[in-house]
């Protein structure tokens, strides 16, 4: 019979809006107050009590990142946790390793937890790898021998053995999460939680961590909370997926119908034309996305002979180094079928992305995609620095093969490769047959 290790009841984490101060702060997430400005909240709160008179609603507000989160994770286990940016899978994740304590509901966690929520947790900068894989080692509640005896793997996982006694501040984040997985994966924690941080590493490296997540899950029952964006590894590595959305759980179960169900998530009304709201603050942002035919017409359903016009908006307000940007399509069980960027034609183009509004077209040729449905995602980004915009699954377009009415084609591609025939009569094999 399976044991539950994990125990969610009820989980709510709130946070506190707009609170004003001397300071001005327009908006404070969980901000620790100085003792001063405790003080004066706390006197003028007195003041308000005394006068009868309330704080202005527009003074406070409460921001719910979790609310009544409720599930169960058996030893074994491995759950993918997939959800928008912003649908509180961090704070979920910080919730159940003990770095904030929950506004209500109950967590119960039976054994040790490993957590690699962002790249250096649980790093002192100024030690060694060494001294911090012994320190992490501790904070798990494993003894000397016990690590002594986990060593020489874990550098030999991480490959940084030549920097084992450089201090991990001079660590490139590569190498802050190479250590901070091999610690994590084999230090033997009964739960191992993964956030995002493994798509820092190269391709290799997160290939290695898959497999090693895999052998920990199968090899030595241990859970695995699992979060990606990368579909495709979620839906190989997990057996149950966690979909959450402003807070909530939208959807629980085997991962294959939770991928899905995330997929779709994202679609507008009309998914072939599909206009973003305007954010000033951003300082680069797209403005539209949308699907034509050859005369124009915006759709969604195109036969496999007839190419796919995709014409991307592009406002740049204020940058500060080259604007990057790229498209995807996807299946909807979260495979990425195509990856373009327009560095591909043009390695130039960045330059040229300066401030201004900037259209790009792209054609998708006839017969490249076998017939299935696809979701589209664009993304642009800055050199050195994280996502500007990234809109995922925003458009949704089918491809049917028309010509084709025995059997449906199957695959990925849907490129008609030509068959050459040669018949001889029996007795008269060709020479490579007769050999």
């Amino acid at each position: 019979m399976s044991q539950t290790i994990i125990d969610c009841e009820r989980i709510g984490k709130s946070y506190r809006l707009g609170l004003k101060h001397n300071r001005q702060h327009s908006v404070n997430l969980g901000t620790a107050f100085t003792l001063r400005e405790s003080l004066s909240e706390g006197l003028a709160a007195v003041g308000r009590f005394c006068s009868g008179r309330r704080r202005p609603d527009s003074d406070v507000d409460t921001f719910w990142a979790l609310h009544d989160v409720s599930f169960q994770v058996d030893r074994g286990e491995v759950v993918g946790l997939v959800g928008r940016n912003g649908a509180g899978k961090s704070t979920l994740l910080k919730v159940l390793s003990r770095i904030v304590e929950p506004s209500e509901g109950r967590v119960r966690m039976r054994g040790r937890v490993a957590s690699l929520l962002e790249v250096g947790t649980g790093f002192h900068p100024e030690l060694s790898g060494r001294e911090n894989i012994y320190l992490n080692g501790a904070i798990l509640g494993m003894r000397k021998f016990e690590i002594d005896r986990k060593l020489d793997e874990i550098v030999a996982f991480s490959e940084i053995e030549r920097f084992l006694d450089t201090p991990v501040k001079r660590y490139s984040s590569g190498m802050y999460v190479r250590l901070a997985f091999a610690v994590a994966a084999h230090l033997e924690p009964e739960i191992l939680i993964v956030d995002e941080v493994l798509a820092v590493g190269d391709y290799a490296f997160q290939k290695k961590c898959m497999g090693k997540m895999h052998d920990v899950a199968a090899g030595h029952g241990r859970t695995i909370l699992f979060v990606s964006h990368n579909m495709g590894a979620l839906s190989q590595l997990c057996n149950r997926g966690i979909l959450l959305e402003s807070g909530s759980i939208k959807a629980m179960g085997p991962i294959a119908d939770v991928v899905k169900t995330y997929m779709r998530s994202g679609l507008a009304t009309n998914s072939a034309h599909v206009q973003f709201p305007i954010e000033p603050s951003r300082p680069c942002q797209f403005l539209s996305v949308e699907l034509t035919h050859d005369d124009g017409s915006h759709g969604t359903d195109f036969s496999c002979d007839e190419p796919i016009h995709l014409r991307f908006v592009l406002e740049v307000r204020d940058i500060q180094a080259n604007v990057f940007m790229s498209f995807l399509l996807q299946n909807p069980e979260g495979t990425v079928v195509l990856h373009s960027d327009p560095r591909d034609s043009d390695p130039a183009v960045t330059e040229r992305i300066k401030t201004g509004r900037h259209v790009f077209e792209i054609t998708l040729p006839s017969r490249l995609l076998a017939p299935s449905t696809y979701l589209v995602s664009v993304r642009c980004w800055q050199q050195f620095g994280s996502d500007l915009d990234h809109r995922h699954g925003c458009c949704e377009f089918t491809l049917r093969d028309l010509s084709n009415l025995i059997h449906q084609r199957i695959g990925v591609l849907g490129v008609q490769l030509p068959w050459n025939q040669q018949t001889t009569p029996i007795g008269l094999e060709p020479a490579w047959h007769a050999r």
